[in-house]
């Protein structure tokens, strides 16, 4: 995939309760929230797994991160659909064998509720 400075890659996710469940077991985040459903029987979702979003550009693109920016902005539960946007920002040649890449996101749910926003920088080899 050849990326350009300024595009918009954008997707959506819908996460559910196994989604929790997993990370739940790798991360080891066991918060009652994470664990113990509320009034309307969803769970709040770990802030990182909610981070996994713009990743995912990352991952179909073979970037190795430099490094990442998170600001959780509000709560992402079981049944909400997360709708990222990832920019990219700079991307540009390093050397023969390297690409630098810059990329800035932001994460909506379906209620257009900001949740999470933050960067990444890295490089493609």
């Amino acid at each position: 995939m050849v990326l350009n400075v300024g595009e918009i890659i954008r997707f959506e996710r819908t996460f559910n309760k196994e989604d929790v469940e997993m990370f739940t077991k790798v991360s080891l985040d066991e918060g009652n929230h994470h664990i113990t459903p509320d009034e309307k029987g969803r769970l709040v979702i770990q802030g990182l797994l909610t981070a996994t979003l713009p990743t995912k550009v990352g991952g179909d693109n073979n970037v190795l991160a430099r490094s990442m920016n998170f600001e959780f902005l509000r709560p992402v539960f079981t049944g909400d659909t997360i709708i990222c946007e990832v920019t990219i920002e700079q991307f540009e040649k390093q050397d023969k064998n390297r690409m630098s890449i810059v990329a800035t996101f932001l994460c909506t749910n379906q209620n257009e509720k900001q949740v999470l926003r933050g960067n990444f920088a890295g490089v493609i080899l």
